[in-house]
């Protein structure tokens, strides 16, 4: 039986012009090797739905948050990178039952590294998202390497989130790219699913690899009119100076879809006003400084936006240091509050939810290659206003995980 590797030895033509004196057929023959070999993560993952022992906190030695979720029975779900920021990334998925004051041990897996592959095969960018049916959606990218030029945004679906033994779908790969963060739910019951295929190709031996696809290369945005069944591309937003996107949108009052995305110089934005189809150039939002780092921004029950930044004022920021939560009345013209969540360094991508309650949660780790913690900040829009915990439930720097390998 022909193995997956099998599918990607070179004809004798091939190897024949890598070996020839015109190093432009050369680069193009060891491009179309590499795209070859990229297709390796067309396979999908195998979900570990056992883990223990061999992914338990005392074989584990990162931590870099990726998103934290409520199912409809209370359950919290987090999910982390485990591995590094780099090709050796996996994903680590736990539970709480008790409102996040305690965590299980890793329960869900997804590691898709093989020794039988030529290079790292990495699961590094995703989220997790309670949908209106009450799923939870376990979304991912899978990529030779740390990026291949094309990665691929996957999905697995559970379910009975609650369960004493959740069961989750076989993957499903949606597109290529990577999705960072949650879908929205416009208020025409449509589900936009921002997705990112980065505007460079693919990094190291994968650099060149995939051209074809630049002119799909953005913030792209996915609709799905029946409930996650099907996706299809609307369009695209593209930034200068680009860093992952990881976009987020949100609709406003007046209908139009607000885009904030990540870049090498901050947060910047653009707008459509016909659904996604088109955007504006951007610009950078007037009020709203941040580093170059992950931000979070959701509409909340009560009509105000949430937004996770750093900096302790909307419009400063001293790197990754004093995450802080903010609220705006008024899609975002203006900004209110400045809650500090944790005013430490080295802390970053914050990602969350709000509860059927008005709780708010917000993930976010620390010191990746060293402590690796992810924590939980729990709080609500009076906290925000109040710049200090007055909730009765209201806590910060829980702790979700920490490593504990030497």
């Amino acid at each position: 039986m022909k193995t997956a590797l099998s599918l990607f030895v070179f004809t004798l033509s091939t190897v024949s012009v890598l070996f020839s004196a015109d190093p432009v057929s050369k680069k193009q023959a060891e491009i179309k090797r590499m795209e070859q070999i990229a297709d390796l993560a067309l396979i999908p993952p195998t979900l570990n739905m056992s883990p223990l022992p061999e992914y338990d906190y005392d074989r584990l030695d990162y931590g870099m948050t990726i998103g934290i979720e409520r199912t409809p029975g209370g359950r919290l779900w987090a999910c982390w990178v485990a591995g590094g920021d780099s090709p050796k990334a996996f994903f680590v998925l736990a539970s709480s039952d008790d409102d996040g004051e305690h965590w299980s041990h890793p329960r869900l897996v997804l590691d898709s590294h093989s020794s039988e592959l030529p290079y790292d095969r990495s699961i590094l960018v995703g989220n997790l998202w309670t949908d209106l049916t009450g799923r939870l959606w376990l979304i991912f990218d899978q990529s030779m390497h740390m990026f291949d030029g094309r990665a691929g945004v996957w999905a697995t679906i559970c379910e009975n989130p609650d369960a004493e033994t959740p069961i989750w779908s076989k993957p499903r790969r949606i597109w290529h790219g990577v999705t960072l963060n949650k879908p929205t739910v416009l208020s025409n019951g449509e589900w936009m699913l921002p997705i990112s295929l980065d505007q460079r190709t693919g990094f190291g031996p994968f650099k060149g690899c995939f051209k074809e696809l630049d002119p799909v290369r953005g913030a792209n945005v996915f609709v799905s009119k029946d409930q996650g069944a099907t996706w299809e591309r609307r369009g695209a937003a593209r930034f200068p100076n680009p860093d992952w996107h990881e976009h987020m949108i949100v609709e406003r009052k007046d209908g139009s879809l607000w885009m904030l995305a990540r870049t090498a110089k901050g947060i910047m934005q653009t707008t459509s006003a016909d659904g996604g189809r088109t955007w504006a150039k951007p610009s950078a939002p007037a009020q709203i400084k941040q580093p170059n780092a992950r931000f979070h921004i959701r509409r909340l029950a009560s009509g105000r936006l949430l937004l996770i930044k750093h900096g302790d004022r909307i419009d400063a920021h001293h790197g990754r240091v004093q995450l802080s939560a903010w609220l705006s009345e008024d899609d975002g013209e203006t900004w209110k509050g400045g809650l500090i969540l944790d005013e430490r360094k080295g802390i970053s991508y914050p990602d969350g939810f709000q509860a059927p309650d008005g709780t708010l949660y917000i993930s976010y780790d620390r010191n990746r290659s060293t402590d690796g913690e992810i924590l939980l900040a729990r709080f609500t829009e009076e906290d925000v206003l109040a710049m200090k915990l007055v909730g009765p439930k209201s806590k910060l720097k829980m702790l979700i995980s920490r490593p504990l390998a030497k």
